[in-house]
């Protein structure tokens, strides 16, 4: 015969304070790596969603990032844009920017010192293959001046952002005279210019960063990265625009590790919380545990009762962790990419993946509290629990 359900909630009542501090303690372990799982998902759907299946980005071969690659503009003439299977726009020119990278340092909100942002410098065509970005605020900018574009990441957690400001880099100052904002997450941590300027201003006219391409179509897309990087000319790497994003993740390893390492070490203390409150409770109801020995029920079910009330006061810690969690969501920060070198913006994002991880997450600890408070409790023997006072 199984302990009806509702002897634990009652008991759970009636213990109001005890099990409120329990819950709250485990709550917060959860809170904590509900936290981490958040920003290592945000940063996750930030690069995943971003990059056209159609895009194919070159750099120089084991170059690894943008940032430290170079092409030259004959390599560009003579071997890219010569290549079947490129898209056309409306005015039958091709699709295929070449492009240059750096990093300049700006004081953002978190960090007055100044963090390293993307300035990506591109040909008109650039502008083209990027179709998902809109205007925000102001215009776009005017090839052949120093004048930029800001993504709207930047221009909401960087003060500098503001259309009119001016930007120091390169040989002069680059007026700011927009804000975009791309349906592609990580486009919006860029800072974008007319490439020409940038190499001249940079010393790099002849040998820039990175060539974009849209291939026709998928067929295309695979018959472009075989050419490219077998061609001896170029000694290139080549990746779908998409791949090359979601090689970005990498840059939130670290916190994951840490942070999940950290909730860990908080969870081996809520664990011993909830072992500590299910002892507590033994001892004060050896005379309730007697009293349903009497009335026919057995061990085993008494062991099954106790273990779910530790189920359920984990359940609650759980629910009260991700409550306290749930004001993150939306929330935007930054970290630092490895394979940039520069800040990427990204927000948090409080998914059911990351809800059932918090829960599960919460039932291993209360399992784990549980287990041996229930296992004393169904041991005591009759009369020795009647006795206890």
């Amino acid at each position: 015969m199984a302990i009806p359900l509702s002897y634990n909630f009652r008991n759970l009542v009636v213990r109001r304070t005890t099990t409120i501090m329990t819950a709250l303690g485990i709550g917060l372990t959860v809170a904590v790596l509900a936290a981490v799982f958040s920003l290592t998902e945000g940063l996750r759907s930030a690069f995943a969603a971003s990059g056209h299946p159609l895009n194919v980005l070159v750099m120089r071969k084991g170059s690894g990032a943008e940032l430290s690659s170079q092409i030259s503009r004959a390599q560009y003439n003579e071997v890219i844009k010569v290549r079947p299977g490129i898209a056309r726009d409306a005015k039958g020119e091709m699709l295929a920017s070449l492009e240059v990278v750096t990093v300049i340092s700006l004081p953002s909100i978190d960090s007055p010192d100044g963090e390293n942002i993307s300035v990506r410098g591109m040909l008109p065509v650039g502008m083209e293959l990027r179709e998902d970005a809109s205007l925000k605020e102001g215009r776009w900018f005017t090839p052949g001046r120093r004048e930029v574009v800001i993504g709207s990441s930047i221009a909401k957690r960087y003060p500098p952002g503001k259309v009119g400001n001016k930007l120091a880099f390169g040989k002069g100052q680059w007026e700011i005279v927009g804000v975009f904002d791309s349906s592609m997450p990580a486009r919006n941590s860029e800072i974008w210019a007319d490439a020409n300027q940038m190499a001249s201003d940079f010393n790099r006219f002849e040998v820039l960063s990175s060539v974009l391409v849209r291939a026709q179509d998928e067929v295309a897309v695979q018959s472009l990265i075989n050419e490219l990087t077998a061609d001896p000319r170029m000694e290139s790497d080549v990746y779908r625009e998409k791949e090359y994003y979601e090689k970005q993740t990498s840059s939130g390893d670290v916190i994951r590790y840490l942070g999940t390492f950290v909730a860990l070490i908080m969870a081996i203390g809520s664990c011993f919380a909830a072992m500590n409150t299910m002892y507590a409770a033994v001892a004060r109801r050896a005379r309730e545990i007697g009293t349903l020995r009497i009335l026919g029920f057995s061990r085993a079910s008494i062991l099954v009762s106790f273990f779910l009330e530790s189920i359920l006061l984990a359940l609650l810690g759980g629910v009260v962790g991700l409550l306290l969690v749930l004001p993150l969501n939306g929330l935007t920060t930054g970290v630092g990419s490895n394979t940039t070198f520069s800040q990427v913006s990204f927000a948090l994002r409080i998914t059911p993946k990351v809800v059932f991880m918090g829960m599960v997450f919460a039932l291993i600890m209360g399992a784990l509290g549980g287990l041996l408070p229930a296992r004393n409790a169904s041991r005591k023997e009759i009369l020795t629990a009647l006795r206890e006072v």
